[in-house]
């Protein structure tokens, strides 16, 4: 899938395009990885609350996803040449990457809307603590991806994130007033949801792979 379609074709439209599906289709970071499953799980009772909690991963992991890898590229590759310093070390540079920036941007929502501050609440906290964010930063390194082609496959993790959370909500509000078997309450029906959507989400594969 996207470890095919990131082979070196130039960074043509086509390609960037195909990055983007990928990330958020043929290759959800949450229905085909599994990754920040907790949050998920628990936001998605509300069509509300999972849409805030979508954009603001979205907008996270995008950032984060081209920071991490202009770091990635520019500074531990260099000093890996250079020094030695082992490339293991990208797994504590994007922790403390993802949690300052989002430290950076609770404390500019407070100054700037306090309105906004409060309506996001939890969920500031929930980004952080989010594996999908750090997933798909360590993912585009494994990938090959530079600054360009690794800032859109974060774009396209953090949509696939957004757009599951949100059908998940839907799905769970709508069901919410039906007459549920007492063994499948709760948990146990929102995980079956979520197979029966990771199964509708891999049959995008094979429509991306015949455009290939």
């Amino acid at each position: 899938m996207i470890a095919q379609a990131a082979t070196p074709h130039g960074m043509t439209a086509g390609y960037l395009m195909l990055v983007l599906l990928s990330a958020a289709f043929t290759d959800n970071i949450l229905l085909t990885r599994f990754l920040g499953m907790c949050s998920f799980l628990a936001v998605s009772r509300q069509i509300k609350a999972a849409a805030g909690l979508g954009l603001a991963v979205l907008f996270v992991t995008t950032v984060t996803a081209g920071i991490n890898a202009a770091l990635y590229h520019y500074a531990l590759v260099p000093l890996n040449q250079a020094y030695g310093v082992p490339l293991g070390l990208q797994f504590i540079v994007f922790i403390v990457v993802i949690a300052g920036f989002v430290q950076l941007l609770e404390m500019v929502i407070e100054r700037l809307s306090l309105g906004l501050y409060y309506a996001l609440g939890i969920f500031l906290p929930l980004i952080t603590v989010n594996c999908a964010i750090l997933g798909a930063s360590l993912f585009l390194v494994n990938l090959g991806f530079g600054v360009v082609d690794g800032t859109l496959f974060g774009f396209g993790a953090g949509l696939g994130w957004m757009l599951a959370i949100i059908a998940m909500a839907g799905i769970r509000q709508k069901l919410a007033g039906a007459k549920i078997p007492a063994g499948l309450e709760g948990p146990g029906l929102a995980l079956v949801i979520t197979g029966i959507m990771a199964l509708a989400f891999l049959g995008f594969s094979g429509m991306i792979q015949l455009g290939r």
